[in-house]
């Protein structure tokens, strides 16, 4: 009962909204509020926690944690708004529009973080759409013309650096419009989770736990970086067993080649492409254990870890046998195979796994509270006491964040621009899996999951370093492609003057992505102007205000 009563009472408190009229702040940003002076929580003279005296606490003791980890607080989230999620999941996904998202309700709502994820969701999908009318033709009409191969590549190299420029600037109309713009980077609290040895902190002036920095290292250089190689090297075991599955099964065709022998090519990537989603769900539970292990004292220091060692070994786990049948076998025919069958057996399984798997899960719950409303109605309609819409709710997924949002629309974005001059049908199937995402993390975001904290945001952070350094490596990989061509080595009289001439165009590709990015500047004009005079228009308060107390700080003195 006690512990139904702790979440009760957190759920109530979560579930606060500005009062009526008063729109100062959106319901995200309530939340995010409650949520800082939960985490920031801390034990002062208490020994334990009241009622259990086997919990023990001491001075600068993350309260909540302490908890969670101890099962005394199960659960914590803020309740859904039943009347604001309706008209939310009106227009946002349950009729079907072509135009754009409701990202000021969704704001609103969720908070800029979950705004500027479906904002770039959205912004990426059309995006596409000019490589996706460009890429159809070349696949469907005489693609292989080298001539045509070649141009699409240079075009690849200029959208894939032109689209995240402008993102900035999208990404930073959205942000001032929301007021996170000039938001300016406060001092951060440590983690919930991080624990030490009591001290004395000179910056804050108080005891909270400590932890060496040497400790943290040696656990990162000794621990986690030889398990990421030995996880890459596993990897690498797994593709070369994917290459001998498909020697195999090129030569059982060769030998009698029939129908089924011809699907059977096919077999080999379709569990390659399984194989390396199951990999990638058990890497991240892993990097998730060991950067939590690591003990970062600051959450965006975590997150940077964490990112960083996903990123790591999915790049190599998706791309490796690409780069590998590209670079090394020089199979294009193989290339356009595996990169197609990758590509749509990913696909496949992403859309069961956010669009029919959360459906599913939706309509069972519903079942299971079938008994708890009146006969004849749904359970939308339904009002539900306090009560039992928090047994609700508390039944329902928890959202872990748009971390792996982020990282399958990174992945996409490599398949697009790294091999899809290639395979110039990848834009389309990647336009229509963006259109179902859409619609799908809506559903899931609303009647799926639990209603997700809030985190203030003015961009989309880490993430965007992420796929400009996978634009960089699309420059070099397009021109190796272009490079490997025997129209273009025909050109030249040896392989070292072809190769020498290969690099001198990537470093000139280089070099003209570079001057777009400065030529292209981050924040509009319109914005910088506006931003300026916010800050002129404070200065001028500001000096108003310390003239008028001049003379009553003078009297004062006298």
């Amino acid at each position: 009962m006690s512990r139904w009563l702790c979440v009760c009472c957190l759920c109530l408190i979560c579930s606060v909204s500005p009062g009526d009229g008063d729109d100062f702040l959106s319901m995200a940003e309530c939340q995010y509020i409650i949520k800082h002076e939960l985490d920031t929580l801390r034990a002062k003279d208490e020994t334990h926690v009241p009622g259990h005296s086997q919990v023990k606490l001491y001075p600068g003791k993350s309260i909540i944690r302490r908890l969670q980890s101890k099962g005394i607080l199960i659960q914590m989230f803020p309740l859904h708004e039943k009347e604001e999620l309706k008209r939310l999941s009106f227009s946002w996904y349950k009729k079907v529009k072509l135009s754009l998202q409701p990202l000021d309700d969704i704001r609103h709502y969720y908070g800029e973080g979950q705004a500027l994820y479906f904002g770039f969701l959205e912004y990426f999908t059309f995006a596409l759409v000019p490589m996706a009318l460009i890429g159809a033709p070349y696949y469907l009409f005489d693609w292989e013309d080298y001539d045509k191969y070649v141009v699409f590549a240079v075009f690849n190299v200029v959208w894939c650096t032109v689209i995240l420029e402008l993102w900035k600037r999208c990404s930073a109309s959205l942000a001032y419009r929301w007021g996170t713009l000039s938001r300016k980077k406060a001092f951060e609290e440590p983690r919930p989770g991080f624990h030490g040895v009591l001290g004395f902190n000179p910056v804050t002036g108080r005891e909270e736990p400590l932890y060496p920095n040497s400790k943290r290292q040696l656990r990162i250089y000794l621990v986690s970086l030889p398990f990421v190689l030995l996880c890459l090297y596993l990897s690498l075991y797994v593709m070369m067993m994917y290459f001998q599955m498909e020697g195999w099964a090129l030569s059982v065709h060769d030998e009698d080649p029939t129908f089924w022998t011809g699907i059977m090519l096919f077999i080999p990537s379709i569990i390659y492409a399984v194989v390396i989603e199951i990999m990638n769900l058990i890497y991240r539970y892993a990097a998730e254990f060991l950067t939590e292990w690591e003990n970062h004292r600051l959450e965006s220091s975590y997150q940077n870890h964490l990112v960083l060692k996903v990123l790591v070994f999915n790049f190599f786990n998706c791309f490796a046998s690409l780069f590998y049948i590209a670079f090394v076998m020089q199979d294009m025919v193989l290339l356009r195979q595996s990169l197609a069958t990758l590509l749509i057996t990913s696909q496949i399984l992403n859309q069961f796994m956010e669009a029919f798997l959360p459906y599913w899960l939706q309509r069972r719950r519903n079942k299971k509270m079938i008994h708890k409303i009146r006969k004849g109605r749904t359970l939308e309609d339904q009002e539900l006491p306090l009560a039992d819409q928090v047994r609700l709710e508390a039944d329902m997924s928890t959202y872990l964040g748009t971390f792996d949002d982020y990282l399958e629309l990174f992945l996409l974005f490599g398949y697009v621009s790294l091999f899809s001059c290639v395979y110039p049908l990848a834009a389309v199937l990647v336009v229509l899996n963006n259109i179902t995402e859409v619609y799908s993390d809506a559903f899931k975001m609303c009647r799926v999951f639990k209603r997700p904290f809030s985190d203030p945001a003015a961009n989309i952070g880490v993430w965007q370093l992420a796929f400009e350094a996978m634009s960089v490596i699309a420059v070099v990989t397009n021109c190796a492609l272009i490079g490997m061509s025997p129209q273009v080595k025909a050109f030249f009289p040896s392989s070292e003057t072809q190769l020498l001439w290969t690099v001198a165009v990537e470093h000139v590709l280089l070099a003209f992505k570079f001057i777009l990015t400065f030529l292209i500047p981050d924040v509009p004009k319109h914005i910088q102007i506006k931003q300026a005079r916010l800050e002129f228009e404070s200065l001028e308060a500001l000096k108003k205000k310390k003239m008028l107390e001049a003379p009553e700080l003078s009297k004062t003195i006298q």
